[in-house]
């Protein structure tokens, strides 16, 4: 996918990630010194420059491993890495102040815009795959699983102003002739609803708005929002900390986040409508689980054009030793089809 401008920029030559794949192994096997395990990545010249990369809280740590191990590989490379948000994110993207873009949801039309009208060219590629964890206090015990019936009742836009989570049960009632999001959980528990989740600036946030609420909102005439009134955070560090410290509480994070966490926060199953799924590794790859996401990287070509350290960095992260830091991260690893189509995306851009 290109950015919503035709591109005219002439096309530089250079080798492709799979040609330098290729490279990597002829050198490797050619060579009389070190071990194989010392050939982890591209055997490329190292380059020098500066990397700005921004945007998804969720796509940070990824980005942030490949970052730190490419500089390792070229220590004259400079790199900013920073998660805000992925809203946050296309906006410096699209007014041409980073080179890279994080983003935990495909970018959306207006940001196109917002790009196209600033002249900014782009390629988007596909890294890995998220699950969103809807989770709560482990002290939580009367909940296991939530439909996305139960999860437009407690946290969609009419819910404005439950204290607790049994208010939202007449809601839940009226939502109950309304087929394909799963079957109601309620009536709820009698205690107090604290709800600590990512704010609208967050990717995270659109993905569970698109995932739970939109829908639903649309079958009852409403606006595809959650309740305003919660406790926003970017940090999904923050947010963890917010649904550890209520036994009542209530929020989501990408799948990694409360996975790494699960000594102090409990992830639910979802009722996406055909049952309760546990979010996990294969039931997030397979899609079983109803809140799966891709995750992308969008590379500014135009900065690239000008700054080898950009193709430089891009080649690692789409090479098997860049790409491994999907997994070290938490995520799960593209198929390998769809890994050979992220690098023929960039390899043609």
């Amino acid at each position: 996918m290109f950015g919503g401008i035709p591109l005219t920029l002439s096309r530089r030559v250079r080798p492709t990630v799979a040609g330098i794949l290729a490279g990597a192994v002829i050198l490797a096997a050619c060579s009389n010194t070190g071990s194989p395990d010392e050939s982890s990545g591209p055997s490329v010249a190292p380059v020098s420059g500066t990397l700005t990369i921004s945007g998804s809280s969720t796509v940070e740590p990824i980005s942030s491993i490949v970052a730190e191990d490419f500089q390792a590989l070229n220590p004259d490379v400079e790199y900013s890495v920073k998660g805000p948000g992925t809203g946050d994110g296309f906006a410096k993207f699209c007014n041409g102040e980073t080179d890279i873009s994080d983003a935990s949801r495909p970018i959306k039309d207006e940001e196109a815009t917002a790009c196209a009208d600033k002249g900014i060219h782009y390629v988007e590629l596909k890294i890995g795959i998220d699950g969103l964890s809807v989770i709560t206090s482990p002290a939580n015990d009367a909940v296991t699983c939530l439909s996305f019936l139960d999860l437009y009742a407690l946290l969609g836009p009419e819910s404005q102003g439950f204290a607790n989570w049994s208010d939202a049960d007449a809601l839940a009632g009226e939502l109950g002739s309304l087929e394909g999001f799963g079957d109601s959980h309620a009536p709820y528990p009698d205690v107090a609803l604290e709800v600590t989740a990512p704010g609208e600036e967050s990717g995270t946030y659109d993905s569970f708005v698109e995932f739970a609420i939109s829908k639903i909102a649309g079958e009852r005439e409403q606006e595809a929002v959650t309740r305003p009134d919660y406790i926003p955070s970017p940090d999904d560090n923050i947010i963890i900390e917010g649904i550890a410290g209520s036994d009542s509480s209530l929020g989501w994070v990408g799948f990694a986040f409360a996975d790494e966490s699960s000594d102090s926060v409990k992830s639910l199953e979802v009722d996406g409508g055909k049952g309760c799924v546990a979010p996990t590794p294969e039931t997030i790859a397979s899609n079983d689980y109803p809140m799966s996401r891709p995750l992308f990287i969008y590379v500014n070509i135009d900065k690239e054009a000008t700054n080898p350290a950009i193709t430089a960095f891009v080649d690692y992260y789409l090479s098997d030793a860049g790409i491994a830091a999907v997994t070290e991260a938490d995520y799960i690893a593209l198929t390998a089809e769809e890994l050979a189509a992220t690098r023929s995306t960039w390899d043609s851009h």
